[in-house]
């Protein structure tokens, strides 16, 4: 006969678990293999800390980024027959510019199309 808690009394977490142990414990059974190129638990590899890398501070920019360059180059909006390519040209003035093309979905080139809008915003001059 096993001890039940009283009512009310915190009993081990054990929903979920493999025959019902509690948490931090192991139920009896055949160990579970760890993923493919994993450590073993328990292996020193396993208990050190991943090593991630370091982010910028907020409000900079990763290394090689044009801090004029605008915030976004290309608005690509996809449908059933084609997409609508709308791309962010810079100006002089105060005002917000931009060459919009529609390409048939089965004939077009959508990267192609990208490179060429790209080579002419650069050649447009905006006075």
């Amino acid at each position: 006969m096993t001890a039940r808690p009283a009512h009310g009394s915190a009993a081990p977490e054990t929903r979920g678990r493999p025959g019902g142990a509690p948490a931090g414990t192991h139920a009896a059974g055949p160990p579970v293999p760890s993923p493919q190129g994993a450590a073993p638990t328990g292996s020193p590899a396993s208990t050190a800390p991943a090593a991630l890398p370091a982010l910028p501070a907020l409000g900079t920019l990763p290394v090689g980024v044009d801090p004029k360059a605008p915030p976004v180059e290309d608005v690509i909006v996809t449908t059933r027959t084609g997409y609508h390519v709308l791309r962010f040209v810079e100006t002089t003035f105060d005002s917000s510019v931009f060459l919009h093309l529609w390409l048939d979905r089965s004939t077009g080139n959508l990267a192609l199309a990208r490179l060429r809008m790209r080579e002419l915003a650069e050649r447009l001059v905006l006075v």
